[in-house]
C-alpha cells in the first residue's frame, strides 16, 4: 500500500509498532481457538495457527536479527524454528493462563497505550488505522500481561534448604572458582590489517630486536615507551591482570607456555605485532562454602525456577501433542527466501 512520505520520527514509529503488532494474529488464534483464513502451520487443541501468521512472524523476526542483510541458511532454518516453537508455546500459555483465570493489569495497560497514542499523535499513519491498532495492541499486551503473570507464579520456587544449597555448591565447583589471573606487560607494534606483507614482515623483525634485547637484559617500560602504540605504553607496557577469555587466542597460547618473567616470541594479533611479558600468575581457587553460599543460593533457585517454567512447558506440549508443520522449518532453503508470504504492518 503506498502511504505518504515518511519522516524519521514516523518510520520510528512504524518500527515499534510493527514488533508489537506482529504476534497480534498468533494471540487472536490462541484466544479465539478460531483458524483464520490459509493453510495451517501448528494445530494445538481446539486452536489453529496460520501458515500466514507463521511467516509474519518469521519475517519480523528475521529482520530484527538479520536487518537487511541475507542471512546465512542454516542460521534462517533454525530461526524458523525457533519462531515455531515459540509461537506453540506462547499459544499453550495463553490457554493455561485463561484456565488459571488470570487477569491482565488493565490500569498498567491503559497506561502504556495512552502513551504510544501521545508518542505518535503527530504520525499521519497512526491517526488513519489508530483504532484499529489500538485494539490489536490492547489484545497484545493483555495477552503478555497475562503471560507475566504465569512465568512469575510459576518461578516462584521455595527457597533451597540450606543441604541442598551446600550440594549444589559441592556439584559445581566451577561456579564458584575464580580464573587464573595473569599480570602481563605489552609492547604492539602496530600494523593496519591492509598493509603490505612487507610492512608486517618489518614489524616482526623490529619485534624479533626488541625481544632478543629484552632477553639480553633491557628495561621492558623503557622499550614500551619507546615502541609500543598501545596506549598501555605510558605505564611501561602494564596491562595489569586479565583472564582467560580477555586476550586473543594467539596471545594466550604464547602466555600459556611462559613462567614469570619470561618474554614470549613475537605474536601476530589483528592489530599489528606484539611483544608479550608473563609478569604474575595466579592460579584460579575454589572459595570456600561460607564465602559464596549467598551466590549458591541464588544460582541454585535461579536453576530450579528456571526448570519450573520448563517443566509447565513441557507438561502442556505433552498434554496438547501439538501437530506442526515442520517442513516450514527448512522452507526458506527451498525458496530461498525468509518466508515473507505475509508481513507486518508498516
Amino acid at each position: 500500500m503506498q502511504t505518504p512520505r515518511c519522516r524519521p520520527p514516523c518510520r520510528a514509529a512504524n518500527a515499534v509498532l510493527a514488533v508489537l503488532l506482529a504476534t497480534a494474529g498468533a494471540v487472536r488464534a490462541a484466544e479465539n481457538g478460531m483458524p483464520a483464513s490459509g493453510s495451517v502451520f501448528a494445530t494445538i487443541g481446539s486452536t489453529t495457527i496460520t501458515t500466514q501468521d507463521y511467516e509474519m512472524e518469521v519475517a519480523t523476526a528475521a529482520r530484527n536479527k538479520f536487518f537487511h542483510g541475507k542471512p546465512p541458511e542454516l542460521e534462517l532454518v533454525k530461526l524458523r524454528r525457533d519462531v515455531g516453537e515459540q509461537m506453540v508455546n506462547q499459544t499453550l500459555l495463553v490457554a493455561e493462563a485463561g484456565r488459571r483465570k488470570l487477569a491482565p493489569d488493565t490500569a498498567a495497560i491503559e497506561r502504556q497505550l495512552a502513551a504510544l497514542d501521545a508518542r505518535y499523535a503527530n504520525s499521519p499513519e497512526w491517526q488513519r488505522t489508530r483504532t484499529e491498532r489500538l485494539a490489536a495492541l490492547r489484545r497484545k499486551l493483555e495477552t503478555d500481561s497475562s503471560l507475566a503473570q504465569l512465568e512469575q507464579a510459576t518461578r516462584n520456587v521455595p527457597e533451597p534448604s540450606a543441604a541442598a544449597v551446600e550440594r549444589f555448591y559441592t556439584l559445581h565447583p566451577d561456579k564458584f572458582t575464580e580464573p587464573e589471573q595473569l599480570r602481563i606487560s605489552l609492547i604492539l607494534l602496530k600494523v593496519d590489517p591492509s598493509s603490505p606483507k612487507a610492512q608486517w614482515e618489518g614489524a616482526r623483525a623490529e619485534g624479533e630486536a626488541i625481544v632478543k634485547r629484552l632477553r639480553g637484559g633491557a628495561d621492558f617500560a623503557q622499550l614500551a615507551n619507546l615502541h609500543s602504540s598501545d596506549p598501555s605504553a605510558s605505564k611501561g607496557g602494564d596491562l595489569g591482570y586479565v583472564h582467560r577469555g580477555m586476550l586473543p587466542e594467539p596471545a594466550q597460547d604464547a602466555l600459556d607456555k611462559l613462567k614469570p618473567g619470561a618474554v614470549a616470541d613475537p605474536v601476530l594479533l589483528l592489530e599489528g605485532i606484539a611483544v608479550v611479558r608473563l609478569d604474575e600468575r595466579k592460579v584460579g581457587k575454589l572459595n570456600s562454602f561460607p564465602n559464596v553460599q549467598d551466590r549458591a543460593r541464588e544460582l541454585l533457585q535461579r536453576e530450579q525456577a528456571e526448570a519450573a517454567w520448563k517443566g509447565l512447558i513441557a507438561r502442556l506440549r505433552a498434554q496438547a501433542q501439538p501437530r506442526i508443520d515442520e517442513s516450514r522449518y527448512a522452507a526458506a532453503l527451498a525458496s530461498g527466501s525468509a518466508g515473507t508470504s505475509g508481513s507486518p504492518v508498516r
